[in-house]
């Protein structure tokens, strides 16, 4: 029996899955935070507010686990960006590029989340004003 405990842990350990990749956005001057979001296996859910429009800095922190296999070994810790109506794009050496095929590239389908994104629908007019 121990020989197929033996055998067996090396499986188990192939099919557990990743730690968390962690992304931060931030505005420019580090003081407000603008969206967040963590890996679980090959997806990554990212969630940005959408009512801002500017510079960014975005942080990236790989596990211990995710560090020590070198599972991103071309991930900066940190780059900049801009967000604008919740699509955040990276400003990287080739010129600028969405964050979902930045993250592609290592393997991550992202899934993007941005509350309060207004809903239009064909034949739905606003609301008048209300005149006081």
């Amino acid at each position: 029996m121990p020989k197929f405990a033996a055998l067996l842990l090396p499986a188990l350990l192939l099919f557990t899955p990743a730690h968390a990749l962690k992304i931060s956005v931030w505005d420019n001057e580090l003081q407000t935070k603008l969206g967040d979001g963590e890996s679980s296996g090959n997806q990554l859910k990212l969630r940005l507010v959408g009512d801002y429009s500017g510079p960014v800095v975005v942080l990236f922190a790989p596990s211990d686990e995710e560090r020590a296999r070198n599972a991103f070994p071309a991930l900066k810790s940190r780059y900049s960006g801009v967000l604008r109506g919740g699509q955040l794009d990276l400003q990287l050496d080739g010129g600028p590029q969405s964050v979902t095929r930045f993250l592609n590239s290592f393997r991550l389908n992202v899934t993007l989340q941005v509350p309060g994104t207004p809903v239009t629908l064909p034949g739905l007019k606003a609301a008048p004003a209300n005149k006081k």
